[in-house]
């Protein structure tokens, strides 16, 4: 048998989008709502999410606690959900026509530098989150990388041994050479500008960086940069069973 978790009639409405708490409140005193085939006129009323049948004017409506958005970044927009004079990855979300019944609620996983672009996760998942932002599940990220100039063979076995840069000693790097100035880099930490400063260290400088991959999510490609696409059932599926590893 499934296990009952019960919220709120109005609740339940106003976190579907069918409108404000005042607005469906109103609705459930005017008779426009019902449960299991039920009319119920008190706003307070306890309703099952996994079970109960919930019909607003005739319309049956499904209940969703979670949503995740996979968003190919663009530069010129800072990883928040605060606004202020820069334009937040929330605004390229609003902008792109992300129409979620609890967008408030949404949150970026991590974050990229205002330059760097490609993949973010947007989720309400609070848990999900936590694990992927966890230092002690060294997560994996992967970038694609231009540099202005050569990137050396000997790189390799500095961003493979882990990096002192002042402040903190990046853990052990992947770093795979395309050709002279382009390269992958996969990390399990993710410091302030920690990419940049591991090619400052080989003298070098990144010109151009973009995410290509979180855990076992990849940035899926037919996506132009600033638009956003739902996971898969698959891929929600696919980074829980790896965070409970």
């Amino acid at each position: 048998m499934a296990e009952k978790n019960t919220i709120r009639l109005d609740k339940y409405l106003a976190d579907m989008g069918v409108g404000t708490r005042k607005e469906v409140g109103r609705m459930i005193r005017n008779q426009a709502v019902s449960v299991n085939d039920v009319v119920v006129r008190d706003s307070a009323y306890k309703v099952d999410i996994n079970s109960d049948k919930i019909i607003v004017a005739g319309n049956e409506l499904g209940y969703q606690s979670f949503y995740y958005y996979m968003l190919n970044k663009p530069a010129g927009c800072i990883t928040s959900t605060e606004k202020g004079p820069t334009p937040t990855v929330m605004d390229v979300l609003r902008t792109a026509g992300l129409e979620c019944p609890r967008f408030d609620e949404l949150s970026p996983v991590g974050r990229l530098d205002i330059d760097t672009e490609g993949l973010l996760l947007i989720t309400n998942d609070g848990a999900l989150n936590h694990d992927l932002l966890s230092p002690a599940k060294h997560v994996k990220k992967t970038y694609y990388v231009e540099t202005s100039e050569k990137i050396k063979d000997s790189d390799i076995k500095k961003f493979n041994d882990g990096m002192d840069l002042g402040d903190f000693v990046a853990k052990p790097a992947d770093l795979t050479i395309i050709d002279d100035t382009h390269a992958l880099v996969t990390i399990s930490e993710g410091k302030f500008h920690q990419i940049k400063r591991m090619f400052n260290k080989c003298e070098n400088e990144v010109v151009y960086l973009k995410r290509i991959s979180m855990a076992c999510l990849k940035l899926d490609e037919s996506l132009e940069t600033g638009d956003f696409r739902e996971l898969t059932d698959e891929e929600i599926k696919a980074l829980k069973e790896e965070n409970n590893k």
